[in-house]
């Protein structure tokens, strides 16, 4: 499913126009990149949280020459799924659908 199939989706289930659903949904993006920027861990219950995780230093090797790299600290986001989202899911596939 693409950006423009949830955008599709959303406006034929809520009424509003794909343009208000568009700018919507580019708001909730915006404001959870924003949220991860500054650090913050955001929530949605029963769906799931986005955080950010460190990842350490390290030396990495590269397999085609073999040369060692090192890799800097960096930040990662990170997406950790509700396990209501998760059982509902695996329910849903179990049954076919």
């Amino acid at each position: 499913m693409t950006k423009s199939d949830i955008i599709n989706d959303v406006s034929s289930k809520t009424g509003l126009t794909k343009v208000e659903t568009e700018a919507v949904f580019e708001g909730i993006i915006g404001t959870i990149s924003t949220a991860l920027k500054n650090g913050e861990r955001v929530d949605i219950r029963g769906f799931g949280s986005f955080v950010v995780k460190e990842r350490k230093a390290r030396e990495a090797r590269n397999p085609s020459t073999n040369e060692v790299i090192n890799l800097n600290l960096r930040y990662i986001p990170y997406f950790k799924v509700s396990k209501l989202l998760k059982d509902s899911v695996n329910n849903s596939i179990l049954r076919g659908f």
